[in-house]
């Protein structure tokens, strides 16, 4: 029981923070709602068929789950607030071996995440 209220609290949080990351520029929306809907897959299968079927964040979840793809907005709007954040880090850590390890995070990052595969989002499964 206790597990099961730890996940739904986790999934909640990640929502609010998914949703928070819709509107400011520098926090990312998919990470936190991948990671809700992992909580809610343990904690409440309920909040996860609501989590996958909202018309908003669905599709993008959807396409994660059964393809492991993003769409190209998807891809293109993480790269722009991936690059946004790392350049703002970079330029207030004051340390020059700070700014090499966030350049060197940033180049494996994004090397990887522009290697996934790219599918546009599907409808709504039921």
């Amino acid at each position: 029981m206790v597990r099961k209220t730890l996940f739904l609290l986790g999934g909640w949080i990640c929502v609010a923070l998914g949703l928070l990351g819709a509107f400011l520029p520098l926090l990312p929306t998919t990470p936190f709602l991948l990671l809700a809907s992992a909580c809610f897959m343990r904690g409440s299968p309920k909040l996860n068929h609501w989590l996958l079927h909202h018309p908003r964040f669905g599709p993008i979840l959807q396409n994660w789950h059964h393809h492991r793809a993003v769409s190209k907005p998807v891809k293109r709007r993480a790269n722009v607030m991936i690059v946004a954040s790392f350049a703002l880090s970079i330029y207030l850590v004051p340390l020059l071996w700070h700014k090499v390890m966030l350049l060197t995070m940033l180049v494996v990052l994004l090397v990887w995440f522009n290697r996934l595969p790219e599918r546009d989002n599907p409808p709504l499964q039921s």
